[in-house]
């Protein structure tokens, strides 16, 4: 998310510059890989593959574009390569999928412990952009590991799912995501019926097989191709709860795991919306506390938080019945004026991004707001989007059985709405966003109890909007008694260990690099 925002952001400059935008391509962008299906005999012994490591090409357009990964410390080249997997693990004569891998390797041999596998979250996440663009921060667990990522399936360069063209997906976006009307409410629900229906026509072949379950077995079959006995892993948010699946399927295979801005996995997906509303309201609580406390450097109307959060209120409300001017001829919408927020709440460090842009939304300029909203969905300044919210689309709608009527979800927003006057309704009406899809969910919330586990060192963050701290403490007792350690970290931002603080990251390399745990109930400030 980080490397997409600041893509955004420069992506700002240079079309405030240009005075236009550039037109997108007419879809979101094939996979450099492809997506043909590998001969069905091939499945049988893919654990013995042989992966051929070269340096890796450009960033394809689905896995968010952008230039090639800079070289390393010491002038080291990041090296790519394509892992095969069955397409269908129940049935492996369907064929295999290719899944794009990246690696940095070990700086210290002789000590090497093994590869250290990373997921990044979303789901939809590349792994492959996402890895170097955090590279600094691993670089002292890159002395006894090999650091690797991946795209999962359906993501990016693995066999991506595809859904709406670029043009369409600009007014996808765009549209009223909280209906007021009845008029409002079936342009909303025709909207999401034919992105559902544009994934169908696009990707009918791997909807069914883009789960957390599958996902979590090519992990599994990553490690066997790794070379190694037991899987090392660093997930973060949405990584977390794929670390967890996999715990739960192999729990005698994991190492050393840390989880970082953790996903409570007992919610259903209702809970964790309604979660993440109380989330991004805290962080929003917390932005407002620290504009008020700047006093008349703060560039916001308000002398306590709650005036400068009903100015925030005011300001996307009004957005609703009148877009203002945006990017080249696009407009910013109360949609894409909420989601700008959320964007820019992700981290304390965009917190100043945030204040601009509202500020300049107020002034009737709303495109740093909108350049915020296209960094979440995946907007580059070409207009052509990645794959990443498809596949999140895909994944937590395969995951999830949950389906509510829109009578059900009418009953569930005043609940919303307690929970966040800013988020709390585009949050309840997005419910919605499975109810049409064309493949039946699997659970309520994931099973990731998983007895006889290594330690699991889950870290969770008092201030994550995303990801509230109170998952940290779920996942622990969900993952059974004496395999999780947790720790807690007070702070601001999603997830702990990129957030820059010393104790957190001196705690987790303890324990990858040297197997020491926390004593339960340690804090870092």
């Amino acid at each position: 998310m980080r490397r997409s925002l600041v893509a955004a952001v420069s992506a700002l400059a240079l079309v405030a510059l240009a005075g236009c935008s550039s037109a997108g391509s007419s879809s979101s962008g094939a996979s450099s890989t492809g997506s043909s299906v590998a001969s069905p005999a091939a499945t049988a012994d893919l654990g013995a593959q042989k992966l051929d490591w070269r340096p890796c090409p450009t960033p394809s357009v689905a896995q968010g574009g952008g230039p090639s990964p800079s070289p390393l410390p010491g002038g080291v080249s990041w090296q790519c390569a394509t892992m095969f997997v069955p397409l269908d693990y129940a049935h492996r004569s369907s064929g295999t999928v290719p899944l794009a891998l990246i690696r940095a390797k070990a700086t210290d041999e002789k000590h090497r412990i093994g590869s250290l596998i990373f997921n990044f979250g979303g789901p939809g996440g590349s792994g492959v952009t996402g890895l170097p663009s955090f590279a600094k921060d691993y670089e002292k667990l890159r002395a006894r590991y090999d650091l690797v990522s991946f795209d999962p399936r359906g993501v990016g360069d693995s066999d991506p799912v595809q859904c709406e063209s670029d043009k369409r997906l600009d007014a996808f976006y765009a549209q009223d995501s909280t209906p007021d009307t009845a008029a409002e409410q079936k342009a909303y629900l025709a909207g999401l019926g034919a992105y559902a229906a544009a994934c169908e026509q696009h990707s009918a072949r791997q909807l069914p097989h883009v789960g957390t379950t599958e996902a979590a077995r090519d992990m599994d079959l990553m490690r066997q191709v790794l070379g190694d006995k037991k899987l090392y892993y660093f997930g973060i948010s949405y990584g977390t709860e794929l670390g967890g699946v996999y715990a739960h399927l192999f729990p005698r295979h994991v190492g050393r795991a840390v989880f970082d801005g953790v996903v409570d996995p007992t919610q259903n997906a209702e809970q964790g919306a309604l979660g993440q509303a109380k989330g991004f309201q805290l962080a929003l609580d917390n932005f407002a506390k620290n504009c008020v406390a700047r006093g008349d450097a703060c560039r916001l109307p308000g002398s306590t938080p709650a005036e400068v959060e009903a100015f925030v209120v005011k300001l996307l409300k009004g957005l609703d019945a009148h877009p203002i001017t945006g990017i080249g001829t696009r407009r910013l919408t109360q949609t894409e004026g909420t989601n700008g927020v959320v964007e820019a709440l992700y981290s304390k460090d965009f917190w100043p991004l945030l204040e601009q842009g509202l500020d300049e939304a107020h002034g009737g300029n709303g495109a740093l707001l909108l350049a915020l909203s296209d960094s979440l969905n995946g907007r580059d300044e070409h207009g052509r989007y990645s794959n990443t919210q498809a596949a999140n689309a895909a994944v937590n709608c395969l995951d999830s059985k949950q389906r509510p009527t829109v009578d059900e979800t009418r009953q569930s927003l005043p609940e919303f709405r307690k929970a966040s006057p800013v988020f709390g309704e585009l949050l309840g009406w997005g419910m919605l966003s499975c109810t049409k899809w064309p493949v039946p969910g699997r659970w309520e919330h994931p099973d990731v109890s998983a007895p006889g586990s290594a330690p699991i060192l889950v870290v969770g963050n008092t201030g994550d909007p995303a990801t509230p701290y109170e998952g940290a403490r779920a996942m622990e007792k969900a993952l059974g008694k004496g395999v999780a350690v947790e720790l807690t970290y007070k702070g601001q931002g999603h997830g702990a260990y990129d957030s820059g603080s010393a104790c957190v990251q001196r705690t987790v390399n303890s324990y990858l690099l040297d197997g020491k745990l926390p004593a339960a109930g340690t804090v870092c400030r």
